[in-house]
């Protein structure tokens, strides 16, 4: 599956970039017909130690998944993320097999 990392106003390291693409690759085992995969990585300016943004829109055929998480690091935002779409995806697949 194609992920496409996005930092928004700061560079991303190598080490990262290959953990986000390890974990949403696993995502595959849920739903065979994920598409692509776009990351957005924000830091929020606030004295809030949970200021890591993590937004992951999953392109499915006819929809689009997309969850939003905020944590104090960005592997657990990723982390927690995967968690929420394996069940968005799993849901997915259940409805569709409901309707055949």
């Amino acid at each position: 599956m194609k992920v496409n990392v996005h930092a928004v106003n700061f560079t991303i390291d190598k080490k990262l970039t290959h953990f986000i693409q390890e974990r949403l690759d696993k995502l595959e085992k849920y739903y065979d017909r994920v598409v692509a995969a776009d990351a957005f990585l924000k830091v929020e300016n606030t004295s809030d130690k949970e200021n890591k943004i993590v937004e992951i829109k999953v392109h499915v055929p006819g929809d689009d998944l997309i969850v939003k998480k905020q944590c104090k690091t960005f592997e657990e935002a990723v982390e927690l993320s995967a968690e929420s779409l394996e069940r968005l995806l799993v849901k997915r697949k259940e409805k569709i097999r409901a309707n055949i």
